[in-house]
């Protein structure tokens, strides 16, 4: 018997663009990122919190669509967002449903406007979607303008596990608006600013040194400095998706991943309560000062990580942190397996040996581990106090 192996290549143009007001009649970013053949359309999902905020959305949506010739609005859904919205597949359902109804094909586009947890789903759904329609991204938090948003994944959480089920597709399009970002409740904020620090650490130390140099003008949400962290995040996170040798993770490294492990659990761990920015702040903490533990990474390093952090008023400990199972383990080790399993192959956990230079590792020593955790809520409790 003989066969043969064919490589298969595809090429995909991944487009971020920064705008504000994208749906503003003078504004013609999207318009002129659009394809058109006369029969397209395109369906608009929005996330239902920014009803409150944005009235008039759906309104400047329609005003905006009827000026594009040969591109048809086929409808504007209004759907539920934030992390219940991946806790199981109804909202996935609604789109799919909704995909369905409006005859969406693989030659129109389905926009979703929203947090990070609402493009997830809505992106698994034109992902699966006739095996894929084309997606534009409106992200609306800092979290998923200066990283989930740019990204290439989608999915919904399944089996107690956080984005179990989803799919690799890149979006046809990411349109950071920031006239949504300055909306949004001052944590919220504040919170997904921990994804710039994360992308300096393991990326670029001059970013780094600039976000500790602008530390408070971030803390009080001074909107240029604002913008500017996340303009420079997410180019860095996209940047990397593009130009790193692994956008779909077939290998076994996630340097985007940095302080990830520990902060997918915590979520978990509390039923979603605390924020995927608030764990993933926990979690860079946690493994900042582990890597200075272990004598990677200088511990005068991992003292200003600390205080960037905690000038953002951001958390270093969570009391999550304290459970434990039967035997007397930390539960949240058990989220050391689930990093592993999610990916494939052995363990690897990226540390920091140097501000923007990381060091892949393939185990964790849960002593020195458990004495950060211990560290690192005295510090919380005294800060506190």
């Amino acid at each position: 018997m003989t066969g043969e192996d064919f490589d298969i290549q595809v090429s995909f143009r991944h487009r971020i663009r920064f705008t504000r007001g994208a749906f503003s009649p003078d504004n013609d970013l999207l318009s002129g990122l659009l394809e058109t053949r006369g029969h397209s359309k395109a369906l608009v999902f929005i996330e239902e919190g920014l009803r409150e905020f944005f009235p008039n959305l759906e309104g400047s949506i329609q005003d905006y669509f009827s000026d594009i010739p040969g591109l048809r609005l086929a409808g504007v859904e209004w759907l539920p967002g934030a992390e219940a919205a991946k806790k199981d597949d109804r909202v996935y359902q609604s789109a799919m449903a909704a995909i369905e109804h409006h005859h969406i094909d693989r030659h129109s586009y389905v926009m979703v406007i929203g947090g990070g947890a609402f493009l997830d789903v809505i992106g698994y759904a034109a992902a699966t979607g006739h095996r894929g329609v084309r997606l534009v991204r409106f992200p609306t938090t800092t979290l998923s303008q200066d990283d989930s948003g740019v990204g290439v994944k989608n999915g919904i959480n399944a089996f107690g596990k956080k984005n179990f089920i989803g799919a690799f597709a890149v979006p046809y399009a990411v349109v950071n608006d920031f006239l949504f970002l300055h909306t949004q409740p001052e944590l919220t904020r504040r919170a997904g600013l921990i994804e710039a620090v994360k992308v300096a650490l393991v990326k670029d130390e001059a970013f780094f040194n600039w976000l500790e140099a602008n530390v408070i003008a971030l803390r009080n949400l001074e909107e240029p400095v604002l913008e500017e962290a996340v303009q420079r995040s997410a180019i860095h996170h996209a940047r990397h998706i593009a130009l790193g040798g692994d956008p779909f993770e077939l290998g076994s490294s996630r340097p985007l991943d940095y302080g990830h492990w520990a902060a997918h659990k915590l979520e978990q761990l509390t039923d979603f309560e605390l924020s995927h920015g608030e764990a993933v702040s926990v979690g860079v903490a946690l493994d900042s000062l582990y890597a200075a533990k272990v004598g990677l990474l200088p511990m005068a390093d991992a003292e200003r990580i600390l205080k960037v952090i905690e000038s953002l008023d951001l958390p270093l400990w969570h009391e999550a942190l304290e459970l434990r199972d039967g035997s007397g383990r930390r539960r949240v080790f058990n989220g050391l397996e689930e990093f592993r399993e999610h990916l494939g192959g052995e363990l690897t956990v990226l540390l920091l040996k140097s501000l923007g230079t990381g060091i892949d590792a393939h185990e964790i020593d849960e002593a020195v581990w458990e004495q950060c955790a211990e560290e690192l809520k005295s510090r919380a409790l005294s800060l506190a106090a």
